[in-house]
């Protein structure tokens, strides 16, 4: 995982290097609303650790519970991306997990401690229509509405007694708002998101926010710096029981 850790330091390095030494242009991190067609993508990375219970129900655990402290040796690989279209005060926008996380070592299990080592594979879609309900100089909101699909697979490995997996599929409806706010009439803003959702027929709950640092590099650039968690609570049977993913994510959005 070190050359995830040093392609995060790397891309956050340049980002704040850019923003010191490039002089203010003319130019607003805020989207402006109009009849024409505007369009984001947005690749990413991701670094989340995961705290909470992954069920499993298997005759040897029937849940496997850890905390990470470090959020980036969890992550051995993933796709990210996301993308958004514009045209009015109307919009879409969908976003793409795609990662497969790892904690090895010995885990507590309902007392006891097995080993030694519990893989979370999953895939998670989220598709949204939103209509932007602010739009000033300092600030650009819209609201969301939409679902949120989650592919879930979770495999515990026990050293000299087995295997065990589990996978859970769910799409679950949910409302949320995203936008930024400029900082200082500046090309710098406060990226921000934030989702909740349920009933699902698998979801008890779920939700998911973002916020952090970012700044707009002429009329066709932004670049981010977040921290983001997604939470996912599934009923008796669900493979993410009270389960958060957070950490640190990079970003670069090319605006058309």
């Amino acid at each position: 995982m070190k050359n995830i850790s040093s392609l995060i330091v790397l891309l956050t390095a340049s980002f704040v290097s850019a923003g010191l030494t490039h002089a203010a242009e003319d130019v607003s991190p805020i989207p402006t609303v109009s009849e024409a067609w505007r369009f984001e993508v947005t690749p990413y990375i991701w670094a989340p650790g995961i705290r909470g219970t992954l069920g499993l129900d298997s005759g040897f655990a029937k849940s496997a519970s850890f905390n990470s402290s470090d959020v980036v040796s969890n992550l051995k690989s993933g796709a990210m991306i996301s993308a958004e279209a514009h045209k009015g005060n109307w919009g879409v926008m969908g976003d793409l997990v795609s990662a497969t996380l790892q904690k090895s070592g010995a885990i507590p299990n309902t007392g006891n401690t097995i080993g030694d080592k519990i893989t979370l594979q999953q895939t998670i879609l989220t598709g949204l229509a939103s209509y932007t309900v602010a739009n000033s100089k300092e600030v650009y909101m819209d609201a969301l509405l939409g679902v949120r699909a989650i592919y879930a697979t979770a495999t515990l490995n026990v050293s000299g007694v087995g295997t065990a997996s589990k996978t859970t599929s769910t799409v679950d409806p949910i409302v949320g708002a995203k936008g930024r706010y400029r900082i200082a009439d500046s090309t710098w803003y406060v990226p921000f998101y934030g989702d909740i959702g349920s009933g699902g027929g698998t979801t008890n709950l779920t939700w998911q926010a973002m916020a952090g640092v970012g700044k707009t590099f002429g009329k066709l650039i932004d670049a981010s710096l977040t921290y983001r968690a997604l939470y996912y609570d599934m009923k008796e049977g669900g493979v993410l029981q009270k389960t958060t993913m957070l950490g640190p994510q990079v970003a670069v959005t090319f605006k058309f």
